[in-house]
């Protein structure tokens, strides 16, 4: 450095001396003040660019405790086996029509996962959280004001369901009413929680704690099910004429949830922002271009065609439509902003085909499919199991076995295990070098080779979807029948499983795919569940249903109710050989033909 370079630069900013002085090159005896000026600009940019730097973090973390908050509400449909046997009881459905509504707002919690993560990756998350407030607000509101009409009534039939589950024209039009309030919740829960996660995901999925960030709301989404459930359970219960506690007061529940749920939605609206998107547009455009995905030189360029990946081919810039380009009196402001837009609708849509066309994610989707149904079903009939342990003759003397006591293990077992399995894999599994897209070379593939120790995050999701196997064929294999002290096991090692599940397919597909396109590319795959889900609901609804039937005494009548093995263990067996056929379908995407692991994806 010149002598004359560093005048006028204080000691104590040595990262501007230097950058002062190699941007003035040599020094000029006519000029002696120039470096302090320049200093003293380049002090000023450093400056606002720290201010911009201390901004965009403390949005990021504003968006974090937003989605955070919305995670933790979210998951209130995973409380309803907590009054689900209630239905059966008060409302005199049968178990096929209380799988009926858990499944409606399953498969509305599901099917339009794809279509919000779509709008959510081109609006961004706010319109969806308000779309949530709106569905859950609504939804609970009807379902309280029809269970309130169904149990005000002191003899079965008022609503048209008669006792033994005939269903009359009233009733039909009763339970289509709950059918659809329960609708207008799984909308709710798809749309609260895909903003949340879509936000973290984005605004953190680019850094070495994407696992953790993302691991947190869903956690959160799983910890939501405890928490409401001991809510219900401890505050919002039913007195009984001696005193006690009864079941919870399904009406004030779900007025309660109604409120709560209507509210966070709002704040969501408020808060939840992606923070610097056109960045990760940006940095995907290039990584595209860098693979050899993409012919990519000239985006929005003078000369592109249709042929081009997106571009729009200009016309002559003296018709009326080109004029404009040249226009003095046109706002460049405006010409930025539509440039950014159509690069950021040309970057989804490119990345939707490329993730729709990879016959590994398909796979990986039916692998997932096959795991989580299981869940979702036992979860949703986890209250009318419990029923099947004991004759209904026999009071059990001992630690409580409650519907509300097990929510409530599996919501802590899943919280947990997701908090766990996102910092283990940030820890141990393997980081990619590209945060968007993954080429084989052989560059990469050497330094695979010399990396420190990993475990893959496809082995930590392998793992513990054996752990979600083991405890479905536990509860199949008949040893906790008549022990219901026992249930922890099943409940802890499904809950551990499905948590583990849950946290890590979306992980694993931000480090396959990128991040840009995350809310879509998750939303596709997370449709998959709600057939899951309302498959194995039928399949233990008809064993549940066909116990009932030989259980019954010439002379009785049928009273719904089913006790013993029968009851569920085929249809338990089933789901855990579900399980073990899902891991041999991500097994064959990871390491299979044409697999992550031949095209050297770090994963």
């Amino acid at each position: 450095m010149s002598p004359s370079a560093s005048d006028g630069v204080t000691a104590s900013t040595p990262l501007l001396q230097s950058d002062t002085a190699s941007s003035l090159g040599p020094a000029s005896p006519t000029s002696s003040s120039s470096p302090s000026l320049r200093s003293l600009s380049s002090s000023r940019r450093y400056e606002r660019a720290a201010q911009k730097q201390r901004a965009m973090a403390a949005s990021r973390n504003l968006s974090f405790a937003s989605a955070v908050l919305s995670s933790l509400c979210a998951g209130s449909v995973t409380v309803f086996s907590l009054y689900g046997h209630i239905f059966q009881e008060r409302l005199h459905y049968s178990q096929f029509q209380v799988n009926g509504v858990a499944s409606a707002a399953s498969i509305a919690m599901y099917i339009p996962v794809p279509l919000l993560g779509y709008i959510c990756d081109r609006v961004g998350p706010a319109p969806l959280s308000l779309m949530s407030a709106v569905f859950f607000g609504g939804g609970y509101a009807l379902a309280a004001g029809l269970y309130k009409r169904a149990a005000a009534a002191s003899v079965p039939g008022v609503l048209g369901v008669g006792q033994h589950g005939d269903v009359g024209a009233g009733g039909r039009l009763a339970y289509a009413a709950m059918i659809c309030a329960f609708v207008f919740i799984g909308v709710g829960t798809c749309a609260m929680y895909m903003s949340a996660v879509a936000t973290c995901a984005k605004n953190f999925g680019r850094g070495k704690h994407r696992g953790l960030a993302l691991a947190v709301p869903i956690a959160a989404f799983g910890l939501s099910g405890m928490w409401q459930s001991q809510i219900g359970s401890r505050i919002f219960y039913e007195r009984l004429p001696d005193g006690t506690k009864g079941d919870v007061d399904v009406f004030r529940f779900f007025l309660f949830l109604s409120v709560l749920l209507f509210v966070v939605g709002l704040v969501g609206t408020l808060g939840l922002r992606i923070v610097d998107e056109q960045d990760i547009i940006d940095d995907a455009v290039e990584e595209l271009e860098r693979s050899g995905i993409l012919d990519g030189s000239a985006l929005f360029t003078p000369g592109r065609t249709e042929r081009g990946y997106g571009a729009i081919e200009q016309g002559n810039p003296f018709e009326e439509d080109g004029a404009g380009i040249l226009d003095p009196y046109k706002d460049p402001d405006d010409e930025e902003e539509e440039e950014a837009r159509m690069k950021k609708q040309w970057v989804l849509n490119a990345e939707t085909r490329r993730f729709l066309t990879d016959h590994t994610m398909w796979c990986f989707a039916l692998g997932f499919f096959l795991m989580i149904g299981p869940g979702e079903a036992f979860i949703n009939n986890l209250g009318t199991v419990i029923k099947t342990l004991y004759p209904p003759t026999l009071h059990f003397v001992g630690p409580p076995t409650s519907a509300a006591t097990h929510v409530s293990i599996v919501g802590i077992t899943s919280t947990v295990v997701r908090l766990l399995t996102g910092s283990l894999t940030d820890l141990l599994a393997p980081s990619p070098q590209a945060q968007h897209v993954q080429i084989t070379s052989s560059a990469l593939l050497s330094q695979q080779r010399q990396q420190r120790f990993s475990v893959s995050r496809v082995s930590f999701l392998l793992f513990f979807a054996g752990v979600l196997s083991l405890g479905l064929a536990a509860l199949a294999s008949g040893v906790i029948q008549n022990h219901g002290e026992r249930f922890w096991i099943v409940s802890g090692l499904v809950g551990a499983g499905y948590g583990a599940v849950f946290s890590l397919t979306p992980i694993i597909i931000t480090v396959i795919w990128g991040v840009e396109n995350f809310a879509t590319n998750w939303g596709i795959v997370a449709m998959f569940p709600a057939l899951g889900a309302t498959m194995w609901g039928l399949v233990y609804s008809a064993v549940y249903q066909a116990g009932v039937k030989r259980a019954i005494v010439p002379g009785e009548e049928e009273d719904n109710f089913c006790y013993g093995t029968t009851c569920y263990a085929a249809s338990f067996w089933a789901m855990a050989a579900s399980v073990w056929i899902a891991c041999g379908l991500v097994l064959w995407a990871w390491k299979g033909r044409n697999g992550w692991a031949q095209r050297g994806i770090v994963v």
